[in-house]
């Protein structure tokens, strides 16, 4: 019989889609003030990838990716994603949303993501939330699974992800 342990603190990031970078930077504030203080925040890159939030949006959207430098719990991120659903719903202007965010954590050996959406490869987490591991570490770098979204597939976002991975493992040797 293995021996119950607790699980590590992982790290927490999310990532935001949006047009404005108004409706950005209000979510992100918003975020610091509960989840303190970031020690990663990648470059505005290009939203291309896919049509899915053309509709709601419009064209023209931008990606950005951040991470906090206080850990969390892994269950904790059933509790962030109900947080960042709100938030959503609290800069809505129009009955449109003005930002997407997708909070997650990694640790050192995979990225997880939150959803509200079931499907085969999700787990039920509770409170209508389901997780979902979208990238392993393998041979020194994230690696996407059948199922990862074609943007998270990305040379730039596997790089964001190897580094922040990288800011964690310092973390996590102190």
């Amino acid at each position: 019989m293995g021996k119950i342990t607790p699980a590590r603190p992982v790290k927490l990031i999310t990532g935001f889609i949006f047009k404005d970078k108004k409706a950005f930077v209000k979510a992100r504030g918003i975020l610091i003030k509960h989840f303190g203080n970031i020690d990663f925040e990648s470059r505005m890159m290009p939203f291309t990838l896919t049509d899915y939030y053309r509709e709601e949006f419009g064209s023209g959207l931008k990606r950005v990716f951040i991470s906090f430098r206080k850990l969390i719990q892994p269950q904790q991120i059933a509790a962030v994603k109900i947080l960042t659903n709100k938030i959503e719903k609290r800069l809505t202007c129009a009955n449109k949303r003005t930002v997407n965010l997708d909070p997650g954590y990694l640790d050192t050996a995979k990225l997880v993501l939150a959803s509200t959406k079931d499907y085969v490869h999700r787990i039920y987490l509770g409170k209508g939330i389901y997780a979902e591991i979208t990238l392993f570490y393998q041979a020194k770098t994230f690696s996407p699974w059948q199922w990862t979204y074609p943007d998270y597939r990305t040379g730039d976002y596997i790089g964001i992800f190897n580094h922040i991975r990288e800011i964690y493992t310092g973390q996590v040797k102190k």
